[in-house]
């Protein structure tokens, strides 16, 4: 079986072949009555507010505002959908958990994202991103609960791993992999990123082409 988080030479290609390709941003629905055709594979970004999930889908297109960044949490509010080449759909949702907004106003996109999460055939996979300063918290327990839920495969991506220091990294890629063990549809090993210095990017591309190949053929990675 192939180790996505070792990719081979061939696999980095893949990955830096299939983002180098355009990337439009194609809608942002704020229900599920918007939400687009499930004809192409997607690949979900989610995460706690403020962890960097615009950034990181920047960072693997190469493109500095395709997606909106802040450094306010609770600045993406509805579901946004990027078209990578025809082939792929990247999705960066609202942020769950802490965020500079009506209290009302999080809960519902919340239940938005989750709602999302749980219905989506055609969603391959999940990038459940991690801020690496501070490793899992309760609040992520609840995520990786609704995918177990949901049969969505995830994948732990810890971002800002550049602020930090080695030894407390490695920390805390320790305290991820006990947190993934025996949660359904985790894959084991997290991914390290910054999207300011590259970190990982060519990395994940590499993963997130190996989804969009396996989609064409109608395997698993």
């Amino acid at each position: 079986m192939q180790d996505l988080n070792q990719p081979t030479p061939e696999a980095l290609e893949e990955g830096r072949l299939l983002f180098a390709q355009a990337c439009t941003f194609m809608l942002g629905v704020v229900n599920l009555r918007g939400l687009p055709p499930m004809d192409q594979p997607e690949i979900v970004f989610a995460g706690r507010s403020n962890v960097g999930k615009s950034s990181l889908v920047n960072a693997l297109t190469g493109r500095n505002t395709l997606a909106r960044t802040s450094n306010t949490p609770g600045r993406t509010q509805e579901i946004n959908f990027f078209d990578l080449a025809g082939r792929l759909r990247l999705v960066d949702v609202p942020g769950y958990g802490f965020a500079q907004a009506p209290k009302a106003k999080v809960e519902a996109w919340t239940d938005l994202v989750f709602a999302y999460l749980r219905g989506r055939a055609s969603l391959r996979l999940a990038c459940l991103l991690i801020d690496a300063r501070h490793g899992l918290k309760t609040v992520d327990d609840g995520a990786m609960e609704q995918l177990g839920r949901a049969a969505v495969p995830f994948m732990v991506v810890l971002t800002k791993a550049d602020l930090v220091r080695p030894l407390e990294l490695e920390r805390i890629v320790g305290a991820v992999r006990g947190g993934l063990r025996n949660r359904i549809g985790a894959l084991a090993e997290p991914v390290l990123t910054s999207s300011r210095k590259g970190q990982g990017i060519a990395e994940l591309r590499a993963i997130l082409a190996t989804y969009a190949a396996a989609a064409e053929r109608g395997v698993s990675p």
